[in-house]
């Protein structure tokens, strides 16, 4: 559908299409605005559900606290939205005024996870101050985000990628075998819960691999729905939690209450940075891909102004951090339409399932090993991204030996945690992340070591020696 809109004359001119302030027919622009909702909505939803799995009032938990994940799943639609809108509207210097989907980022979810890990709802109080300190801490690097690109070059973002997706992969295995919850029984890891994972996989791998346009971009969701109807077939859905829901509500300030950690307030500023950078890659890219030009300093400063403080608003009602979602930067180079309009429709249309808590509760049947299938190709294909990315480095010595050593004690620390074990509280929820120690070890080298000597400094130098000789 994506590509056929794109080539219809009736969406407007080629020159008004490249116009982020154009607004096609309204015909036009509500589904074009709903596809960039059906391209992220998964990815939205999912690190909700991943926190309060790990804390333990998520899927097949028979949590008292399990409502509290509908209230996530919820905020994380509704604030998705109005962060949305903080970027296609803006207000002031908030705001690229550009058609960027913001949505629950994943890149904390490795910094969030030891802070909540089996502490239950309790827990994410920290985790709020986190989401809402991190958030100020991002607003306030917008003046100078172009001048922090230089310590974080392909070589450090395309690590930090790539470790984002290896702490979660082990999430997506989980979740097709049964979840957390059912470790150590029986039925973890059984035929039927592994049967409606692979159809999930199988599924999106077709939709992705043999359709075009806005299905091939969905491709996940389809596979999940492919894979929810499976599962209904087989018994294995249960519809309680939407009688339980209410029908309309309203965000509730500090929901979660606030409580200060300095290891949240740590990781989540630390974080800020990264994904400060990644909002910088997704205007440029949609500025390239929609308009073929570069983003202007005013749209990169405006852009990261808003992710902060759409992402310190969510904190304050209990939704997680957010920013600019990759995927609809692929959306609109399918599409061709560049109007910020257009994915405004779609964010009007995400708060209004944000108000709507029988959506969230619907989204709660979805079984866990459905989901799980969806989770390993997502996590699987930010791995793919980073290394994506590592492609464009140039593979010295150097560089070589600053990968392996930041890989070797991130990923160490990950899979290893107790042998942080008479380190402080805090030391060893940064450190265990594995993202944190890798980040920063692969920056501090990188702006550290000398860079490796050029071909023509070696002939230089050993034709010195020769002379000399």
């Amino acid at each position: 559908m994506g590509e056929t809109m794109a080539l219809d004359s009736s969406l407007g001119s080629a020159e008004q299409l490249r116009d982020p302030d154009y607004t096609p027919p309204l015909a036009s622009a509500i589904p074009l605005g709903i596809q960039h909702v059906l391209a992220m909505f998964v990815s939205n939803v999912t690190p909700a559900i991943i926190i309060a799995g790990a804390a333990g009032f998520g899927f097949g938990s028979n949590s008292p606290e399990f409502p509290n994940l509908i209230y996530m799943i919820q905020m994380s639609m509704l604030f998705a939205g109005i962060a949305t809108l903080f970027q296609t509207i803006g207000f002031g210097p908030v705001g690229a005024r550009l058609p960027i989907v913001q949505g629950t980022s994943f890149a904390f979810i490795p910094i969030m996870i030891p802070l909540v890990a089996g502490k239950g709802v309790d827990a994410m109080g920290m985790v709020m101050c986190g989401v809402i300190v991190g958030g100020i801490f991002h607003a306030c690097l917008a003046p100078f985000v172009g001048k922090i690109r230089f310590a974080l070059p392909p070589l450090v973002t395309g690590l930090v990628v790539t470790m984002i997706g290896l702490a979660l992969v082990k999430v997506g295995i989980q979740y097709a075998a049964g979840g957390v919850p059912a470790i150590g029984t029986p039925e973890y890891g059984s035929l039927q819960n592994w049967s409606v994972a692979l159809v999930v996989i199988v599924t999106t791998l077709g939709v992705k691999f043999f359709t075009r346009g806005i299905l091939s971009v969905a491709a996940v969701l389809i596979g999940l729905i492919v894979g929810y109807l499976v599962a209904l077939a087989m018994g294995m859905v249960s519809f309680d939690n939407i009688g339980r829901a209410a029908v309309f509500a309203f965000p509730k300030p500090f929901h979660f209450g606030f409580e200060f950690s300095v290891a949240a307030v740590l990781g989540f500023c630390l974080m800020a940075f990264i994904s400060a950078i990644e909002t910088v890659g997704d205007v440029s890219g949609i500025t390239k891909g929609g308009a073929g030009r570069e983003a202007t300093d005013d749209e990169i400063r405006g852009a990261t102004y808003a992710d902060g403080i759409g992402t310190a608003v969510s904190g304050i009602f209990g939704a997680l951090p957010n920013t600019s979602f990759s995927q609809n930067v692929g959306l609109i180079a399918i599409t061709g339409v560049m109007s910020r309009r257009v994915v405004t429709y779609g964010a009007l249309f995400l708060i209004a399932a944000g108000l709507i808590p029988k959506i969230g509760a619907l989204i709660t049947t979805i079984p866990i090993e459905v989901l799980g299938g969806g989770v390993i190709v997502m996590f699987g294909m930010v791995v793919s991204a980073g290394i994506s990315m590592l492609s464009e480095v140039n593979w010295s010595r150097r560089n070589m030996v600053i990968f392996a050593v930041s890989l070797s004690i991130g990923l160490g620390l990950q899979l290893e945690p107790g042998a942080l074990q008479h380190l402080p509280d805090t030391a060893t929820v940064l450190l265990t992340s594995g993202l944190l120690p890798a980040a920063f070890i692969a920056i501090t080298l990188n702006l550290l070591l000398p860079q490796d000597l050029t071909d023509e400094q070696t002939n230089l130098i050993s034709g010195d020696s020769e002379q000399n000789g």
